[in-house]
């Protein structure tokens, strides 16, 4: 497995992972017919992508297995004169891998290429227990916080101290 910065070249590869994981880690929890029309919409996604991997604040690192083929990756930014400067700096805006590599290690191995041990905030949403569980391991804690997002209700997880995280995913 190997972790990597993305590159604007990676754009539909990562567009097709993207749409995959979400149907893995959403089914279930998002309508079918967003999820169907996520993926109507890829060329455009293509090049959303591009667009943000090209020339926005946002970081993105890809992992790949060894025959090369995407298997997750992960986005994050650090905020400057955010609306809420009682919040780390550190936002992680995404983080996915495959279903087949759920419990591999390689979300934690992603999330510590993103963030690190630092401390950082993260929306996730209602209902994804998998994901909650995940992000409980390495420090993170709901603060209350809550927001509509396009697809339900988002809620906000914050790691306030350093060296919390624990190796698991």
């Amino acid at each position: 497995m190997r972790i990597r910065p993305a590159a604007p070249g990676d754009a539909e590869a990562l567009t097709d992972l993207h749409l995959d994981v979400w149907d893995e880690a959403y089914a279930g929890l998002i309508a079918e017919e967003i999820l169907r029309g996520r993926r109507d919409q890829r060329e455009g996604r293509i090049e959303g992508w591009r667009r943000r991997i090209e020339g926005s604040e946002e970081e993105h690192f890809l992992a790949q297995d060894d025959d090369g083929a995407l298997v997750g990756f992960t986005a994050f930014t650090t905020t400057r004169g955010q609306a809420d400067p009682c919040l780390p700096a550190r936002q992680l805006l995404a983080l996915y891998v495959r279903a087949s590599a759920y419990g591999t290690g390689l979300g934690h191995a992603l999330l510590t290429a993103a963030i690190g041990e630092e401390p950082a905030f993260l929306w996730v949403l209602d209902g994804n227990q998998r994901a909650v569980n995940f992000y409980r391991r390495h420090g993170f804690e709901f603060d209350g916080s809550t927001k509509d997002g396009p697809v339900g209700v988002e809620r906000r997880m914050v790691r306030r101290q350093q060296g919390r995280s624990q190796r698991a995913s």
